[in-house]
């Protein structure tokens, strides 16, 4: 399975518009030969070169197994896309683009795509993005990673 995206290539800077000095909007993105029982897929965006730990920035799941992209700024229109998404660390639902500390270094972010073998994750009402992560974790069937980097 292969993810990517056309804002930026795998271990390239992410575009100041999908970050928070920009619109924050999520990138667009795109995958290809995903295992042919695939029943449905989960995104997960994390930065782990965050002061604290693991920050995670995004986790899209329940998306339909018959798709093999997402729009830009998609994250705005989830549920009319017919996906969910989770509660980030910026205590929000949804995308929350990169937003180092200033000065901080260059930070890594992965844009991790999971095949996974449930129609529908049982999470629960309102889970964060390692809530999704974990649950997600049970049904992996592959699992494709686009690096981005970004900072301030």
């Amino acid at each position: 399975m292969h993810l990517s995206s056309t804002a930026f290539s795998d271990g390239s800077a992410i575009p100041s518009r999908y970050t928070c000095d920009g619109e924050d909007l999520s990138p667009p993105l795109k995958w290809s030969d995903p295992p042919a029982d695939t029943r449905s897929f989960a995104l997960l965006c994390d930065d782990p070169d965050a002061p604290a730990g693991t920050w995670y920035h995004w986790a899209a799941y329940d998306i339909l197994a018959h798709l093999s992209s997402l729009a830009q700024g998609v994250a705005q229109h989830a549920e009319s896309q017919g996906f969910k998404q989770a509660i980030n660390d910026f205590q929000r639902s949804g995308y929350g683009g990169p937003c180092p500390p200033r000065s901080h270094d260059l930070h890594h972010y992965h844009f991790r795509l999971l095949a996974l073998s449930a129609d529908r994750l049982a999470t629960g009402k309102n889970p964060s993005c390692r809530d999704v992560a974990r649950e997600a974790r049970k049904h992996v069937l592959a699992e494709a990673t686009l690096v981005g980097v970004y900072e301030r």
